[in-house]
C-alpha cells in the first residue's frame, strides 16, 4: 500500500494504514533524531530507550532482540514530542522560508517516530499480542492528533506555500519539484485552506476515524479468530488430508476443544479448504462462519455500526472540502484521478462478468447432477464442483499440482532465480540477524556487481497473531538523504505443515510469493534522495502494478523447469501440466473475477455516500439493505458469487482512516496495466537481462517521482490497453 502521508509527518499515523492491503509502505528511516531543522537546537528533546537512536545491525535493521513491549508508549510519546519541536522550529525559523529550510527540514522530521512506528505497526499486522493491541486502541487517535497538529498548522503551511508559490524562480531536480508539490497538495488535503472552524472539526473526525477503524480492525480480527469450524468427528472432514485432520485434531485442542477437529477461519468470504469438503453440510457451516463473521450473527461480533460511523464521517469530512462524496475526495492523488473513471472501467466488464457467471453456474448445475446431487450449486459448493469441471476439462489435479511446489525452492529456486535472471541479483540466507518470530527468514539481497542492495525477511506462514491477507513493507527506507538502503519484510498466511511433514504450497500461494516479492523488488530499486517519494510511495492504483507482473514469471517455463520439482521424485513438472495449469486459469472467472469485481463496486458505492445518504444508515438493519442493494445494482450473481469480502469485514477499507477506500478497484485498474506488460515482455524476448534493466530504469526504480501514465509510456512505448487483461481473464469472446 502506498503511504500517503506529507513526507516522514505522515509515516506515523498513516502507519495505522500500512496492514490493511497487499502491499505496504512506511515512511521514516532508522536515523539518529535531527536537530538540523532548529534554529536553537537546544530546544529540539533529547529521546531515551532503544528507538531513541539507530539499530546498529547491518543495514540499521531494528534489533528485535532488544525491543520489548515496554518501550513502546514511550517511544511514541517522545517521538512526537521531538517532531513537534522540529516542527515548531522551522515555524520559528527567521529566515525567509526556502526549499532547504521548509520543504527538507519537513522531511527530515520525525526521525525517531519514524523508528518506533515502522516497528510497532508491522508487528500489530505480523505477530500482534493483547498487549500490543492495548497500546494501538491507546495511541491511535494520539497519533491522529499529532499528525494533525502538523499538517494543519497555519504558520507552517504559510511558509509550505510560500516556497509553493515561489517554485518558478526556483533551480530544483525534479524530485525536488516532486516533493514540493507534494507536500503543497497533501497539506491542502489535510486542510490547510480551511477556515479554523473547519479545520477543528477535520481534527475532531480523524481522531474518531483513527479510533474507529482501529476498532474495526481488532473487531474483524477477533471475529475471525474467535469463531473457527468445529466438529466432532474426522468423518465430518472426509476428503481432507490426513495432514489437514491431524492439523485440524491440533488446533481444536490449542482453542479448548479437546478432542474435536477445528478449521481457522481466513480473511476472504471463500476458505481454501471448502473445495475439498466431501461432506456438504461441513461446507455450508464453514461458509456460512465465514460469511456471517461479524454480521450480528454472533452478537458478540457485530462491526455494523462501526463501518456505518465511519463511513458517515468520511461522508462529512468529504463535505468539508466541498467534495460531494469520500471518493471525490480521497482519489485525488489517483492515477485515475475519478470516481467516474474507475467505475468506467470497471463497468464496462460487468456485462460479460454476469454471462460468464450464469454460464459457469450451469455447468456445476450439470456437474452436481451428474453426481445424483438433488441440489443447485451455492457458494460453499461452488468451487468444489468448479474444481471438478476443471479437472475433467483440463485433466488437473490441484493435490498433484502441489507436488512439484516446496516452499523454500519455490522462493530460493524460482523467486530469487527470476531475480537473478532479470536484474542479476543474489541472495545469502542469513542466521545472525533476531526476528520478530522463529518464522521468519532473513536474506542479503547484491547486486550484480557484488554490492548490497538491502536485507529481506520472509514470513510466509499463518498464525492466530497475524491478521489475515499477504504484504510487503519496509522497515527501512531507501535515500540518498540519509544514505540508507532498504530493509523488506514480505508477509504472507500459507498454512504450516505439520511437523515432519514437507512443506508444500498451492499454485496459488506460489503466485502470491511472487506478487509480494515483486512489491519488494519495487522498494529494493528504489534510487530517490527522500524517503516520500521511495520505492512504493505511488498512488494506490499504481503500486500494484509491478508486483503484479511478477506473478508472469510463475508460470514461465524457465522459471518452472528449476524450481518445480516432485517432493518424491525430484521430477521437473511436466510441460503439459503447466500449458493445462494456464488453459484452466480462464476457467472460474465468473467466480474469480466476480468476487474481486463485487467488492470493488461495493467499496465504491460506500466511498459515493453523501453525509445525507450516509446519516441515514444509523441501524446495523440498514447497514446490510445498503450493502445488499449496492450489491444487486450491479447486474451480478450475487447469491452465487458473493464478494470477496462483506462490509463487515472489508478490512481494506475499514481499518485505516483512509487505506483502500475509494482504492479496492486499484487491484484491477493494475492488472491492467500488469497484463498489457506482460505482453511487452513476450513480444521483446521475454525473461532477458536487457528487458529486466529497461523495467527497473523506467518504473521500479522511480518511486513517485513522475506521471504515471508518463512511466508506464517510457516503459511500454504507449498508454496502457485493456485487451490483454479481458482476453487473459477468459472475457473478451464468451470462451470460458
Amino acid at each position: 500500500m502506498k503511504n500517503p502521508g506529507l513526507t516522514s509527518i505522515l509515516s506515523t499515523v498513516s502507519a495505522v494504514a500500512l496492514l490493511t492491503g497487499c502491499t505496504a509502505y512506511s515512511q521514516g528511516t532508522d536515523m539518529a533524531p535531527s536537530t538540523q531543522v532548529a534554529s536553537d537546537a537546544t530546544a529540539i528533546p533529547v529521546g531515551t530507550g532503544y528507538f531513541a537512536s539507530d539499530s546498529e545491525l547491518p543495514f540499521l535493521t531494528p534489533d528485535f532482540s532488544r525491543i520489548s513491549e515496554d518501550d513502546y508508549v514511550p517511544a511514541f510519546e517522545q517521538g512526537m514530542a521531538i517532531q513537534a519541536a522540529e516542527v515548531q522550529a522551522i515555524v520559528d525559523n527567521p529566515e525567509a522560508p526556502t526549499f532547504e529550510n521548509t520543504i527538507v527540514a519537513l522531511e527530515k522530521s520525525g526521525r525517531m517516530l519514524g523508528r518506533v512506528a515502522r516497528v510497532f505497526f508491522a508487528l500489530t499486522g505480523a505477530n500482534t499480542t493483547d498487549r500490543l493491541d492495548e497500546i494501538n486502541t491507546e495511541m491511535s487517535p494520539k497519533l491522529s492528533a499529532h499528525s494533525d497538529s502538523i499538517t494543519l498548522n497555519p504558520a507552517l503551511f504559510a511558509r509550505v506555500k510560500a516556497v509553493y508559490d515561489n517554485r518558478a524562480a526556483m533551480t530544483m531536480t525534479r524530485e525536488d519539484a516532486k516533493l514540493l508539490e507534494e507536500a503543497y497538495k497533501q497539506m491542502v488535503h489535510a486542510g490547510a485552506l480551511l477556515t479554523d472552524a473547519q479545520r477543528d472539526r477535520v481534527k475532531a473526525i480523524n481522531t474518531e476515524l483513527s479510533t474507529l477503524t482501529t476498532e474495526f480492525s481488532q473487531a474483524v480480527r477477533a471475529a475471525t479468530n474467535d469463531q473457527p469450524l468445529v466438529v466432532d468427528t474426522a468423518e465430518e472432514l472426509a476428503g481432507l488430508s490426513d495432514a489437514d485432520i491431524a492439523a485440524a485434531a491440533e488446533f481444536a485442542t490449542s482453542k479448548g476443544f479437546d478432542g474435536k477437529y477445528a478449521i481457522a477461519l481466513q480473511n476472504t468470504t471463500q476458505q481454501p479448504l471448502l473445495p475439498a469438503l466431501e461432506n456438504r453440510a461441513t461446507r455450508e457451516q464453514l461458509f456460512t462462519l465465514s460469511h456471517n463473521r461479524s454480521d450480528g450473527t454472533n452478537p458478540a461480533h457485530d462491526t455494523r455500526l462501526l463501518l456505518a460511523n465511519i463511513a458517515g464521517l468520511r461522508a462529512e469530512k468529504a463535505a468539508l472540502f466541498g467534495e460531494p462524496d469520500w471518493a471525490s475526495y480521497t482519489m485525488y492523488d489517483r492515477m485515475a484521478k475519478t470516481p467516474r473513471t474507475a467505475l468506467d472501467f470497471m463497468e464496462q466488464m460487468v456485462p460479460a462478468l454476469a454471462a460468464t457467471q450464469r454460464r459457469e453456474a450451469a455447468l456445476l448445475n450439470e456437474a452436481i447432477a451428474s453426481e445424483g446431487g438433488n441440489y443447485e450449486v451455492k457458494p460453499w459448493d461452488w468451487y468444489r464442483y468448479a474444481n471438478k469441471v476443471k479437472a475433467e476439462r483440463y485433466d488437473l489435479d490441484e493435490d498433484a499440482v502441489m507436488e512439484y511446489f516446496q516452499l523454500e525452492k519455490v522462493l530460493e529456486e524460482g523467486v530469487f532465480y527470476m531475480s537473478e535472471k532479470l536484474y542479476g541479483l543474489t541472495f545469502e540466507r542469513r542466521t545472525d540477524i533476531p526476528t520478530y518470530h522463529p518464522d521468519v527468514w532473513v536474506y542479503t539481497v547484491f547486486e550484480a556487481d557484488g554490492s548490497e542492495l538491502g536485507l529481506f525477511f520472509f514470513d510466509p506462514f499463518q498464525r492466530p497473531s497475524k491478521r489475515g491477507g499477504a504484504w510487503m513493507s519496509n522497515f527501512v527506507d531507501q535515500s540518498y538523504l540519509w544514505d540508507t538502503k532498504p530493509v523488506i519484510y514480505n508477509v504472507l498466511n500459507i498454512p504450516k505443515a505439520s511437523d515432519g511433514e514437507v512443506q508444500l504450497v498451492s499454485f496459488d500461494n506460489v503466485n502470491t510469493i511472487f506478487h509480494e516479492f515483486g512489491h519488494a523488488l519495487h522498494g529494493f530499486f528504489a534510487d530517490q534522495r527522500y524517503e516520500s517519494l521511495s520505492g512504493t510511495a505511488t498512488a494506490r492504483d499504481f503500486v500494484e502494478y509491478p508486483s503484479q507482473v511478477h506473478e508472469m514469471w510463475a508460470s514461465y517455463p524457465e522459471v518452472l523447469q528449476n524450481y518445480a520439482q516432485h517432493y518424491e521424485t525430484g521430477e521437473v513438472i511436466p510441460i503439459e501440466l503447466v500449458e493445462r495449469i494456464e488453459a484452466a486459469s480462464k476457467f472460474n472467472q465468473g467466480y474469480d473475477f466476480g468476487e474481486v469485481v463485487e467488492a470493488a463496486l461495493l467499496d465504491m458505492r460506500w466511498s459515493a455516500l453523501t453525509p445525507e445518504q450516509a446519516s441515514a444508515i444509523d441501524t446495523p438493519e440498514k447497514v446490510d439493505a445498503f450493502e445488499r442493494s449496492a450489491l444487486e445494482d450491479l447486474g451480478l450473481e450475487i447469491d452465487l458469487v458473493p464478494p470477496r469480502y462483506r462490509s463487515t469485514y472489508f478490512n481494506h477499507i475499514f481499518s485505516s482512516p483512509a487505506g483502500y477506500s475509494a482504492g479496492y478497484y486499484s487491484y484491477l485498474w493494475t492488472e491492467m496495466l500488469d497484463r498489457d506488460s506482460r505482453k511487452w515482455f513476450i513480444d521483446n524476448g521475454g525473461m532477458t537481462r536487457e528487458n529486466g534493466q529497461h523495467y527497473r530504469e523506467t518504473v521500479l526504480s522511480r518511486g513517485g517521482t513522475m506521471d504515471y501514465f508518463v512511466m508506464f509510456e517510457n516503459f511500454a512505448g504507449r498508454q496502457p490497453d485493456v485487451g490483454p487483461m479481458l482476453e487473459a481473464r477468459g472475457l473478451t469472446d464468451g470462451a470460458d
